[in-house]
């Protein structure tokens, strides 16, 4: 068990559904990480943009985004962790996948598809909670609109972090920004969001925003806005328990089931 997780965040533009291109662009910046670190996170669709043409870019789970994944996390020994456009089972998913340096994987299908652009017409909604246990931290992933749902975050599971990764347009940052902090602040945990920057070929505009909130709700990342840029944040566990141990919001929590 670590007391502290070191934590890379990747900012970064996408290319509209080039898979190898992004791969590419991503590996360069990997390359670029001068910090140790033990987890690498890369925004939502990270290899195609925010496309509802997943039958002409899905990929399987083992295809060459997840085996360059397993290559990127073994070379550098962190955890890889984005969403790509999966086909499974004759059905789509924007799925979450975290790849650990030993090549084991843990998988996330978005649970609330994004209505307003027909992601629901394209792709199916998971419909499983998942907490990965990863260097004895306990991380909850959850992709872009999952985050305006508060339920679905919920703190019952005793988590450490909550991990999104997005294509969250610009005109609605204020949105991310706000429902971030949020996040950290009810659950009493670090809230880590990665989003893209750039301009997607639906002509979205991404200010990217991307960010790392303590459980106070304060920011502890100095991501610049509209620019590509890797940042490494530290997660310190005494800062969890703490705070939690002081203040014991969550013990008063209400209890109810989700359906």
């Amino acid at each position: 068990m670590q007391d502290q997780l070191k934590v890379a965040l990747i900012q970064s533009d996408l290319v509209w559904e080039n898979p190898k291109q992004n791969r590419k662009n991503f590996s360069e910046k990997i390359d670029n990480i001068l910090k140790e670190v033990d987890v690498i996170v890369l925004p939502e669709m990270f290899t195609t943009g925010f496309t509802m043409n997943a039958e002409t870019v899905a990929e399987t789970m083992d295809g060459k985004t997840v085996a360059w994944m397993q290559k990127q996390a073994s070379k550098v020994g962190a955890a890889m962790v984005g969403s790509l456009i999966i086909s499974e089972d004759n059905a789509y998913y924007n799925r979450l996948i975290f790849v650990e340096p030993s090549g084991a994987i843990t998988t996330y299908d978005k649970r609330h598809t994004f209505t307003l652009a027909g992601e629901d017409k394209v792709y199916s909604a998971g419909i499983e909670k998942i907490i990965i246990n990863y260097k004895g931290w306990k991380i909850c992933p959850l992709i872009c609109y999952d985050l305006r749902f508060p339920v679905w975050a919920r703190n019952v599971e005793n988590y450490d972090a909550l991990l999104y990764v997005a294509n969250w347009p610009k005109p609605r940052v204020l949105a991310w920004d706000t429902l971030l902090k949020a996040r950290a602040i009810e659950n009493i945990c670090y809230t880590i969001g990665v989003n893209r920057v750039g301009l997607d070929e639906e002509q979205n505009e991404y200010s990217g925003n991307s960010a790392v909130y303590d459980v106070l709700g304060n920011a502890i990342t100095t991501i610049k806005p509209n620019r590509e840029q890797v940042e490494v944040v530290t997660l310190d566990r005494n800062h969890i328990n703490f705070y939690r141990n002081k203040l014991k919001f969550l013990d008063d929590k209400d209890k109810f089931t989700l359906k």
